[in-house]
């Protein structure tokens, strides 16, 4: 499956760190470092803009490193670029540190991971079958 690739970008295209990865990481495109104070939330430009074959998806999701080493995450996430969207992917990064964080040009914010899905076709009824009750333990 190929997907095509417009770039405004400084840097090359994503790719995947290893032949078994799921996720190519996604890189800042910003002309200058931008500071995330915690508890604030920004939306860091990637100037890559996509185009996915109809019935596949983009999931925008967090690196795991940066959110245990400094409490940097995605908002909205896992976030979905949809087949039709042509605009920038746009990476909403919050701070759950306790320190300020520097975004800076070309560093790695987020993984995106492509998928395959299916539209559902929703079917109203009256009821559903009994079905097994879980029991809640606090």
């Amino acid at each position: 499956m190929k997907v095509k690739v417009y770039s405004t970008s400084k840097h090359p295209l994503p790719q995947y760190a290893t032949k078994q990865s799921a996720g190519l990481d996604l890189r800042a495109n910003i002309d200058a470092p931008i500071t995330i104070n915690p508890r604030e939330r920004v939306l860091v430009p990637t100037g890559l803009h996509i185009q996915l074959p109809e019935g596949f998806e983009a999931r925008i999701q967090p690196r795991s490193g940066l959110a245990l080493k400094k409490g940097i995450t995605c908002l909205n996430s896992p976030g979905c670029v949809d087949a039709d969207y042509r605009g920038d992917v746009g990476v909403i990064l919050i701070n759950h540190g306790t320190e300020p964080f520097t975004v800076n040009d070309g560093e790695r914010i987020a993984q995106m991971i492509i998928s395959k899905y299916e539209q559902a076709a929703l079917a109203l009824i009256n009821t559903l079958p009994e079905a097994r009750k879980v029991k809640w333990v606090l």
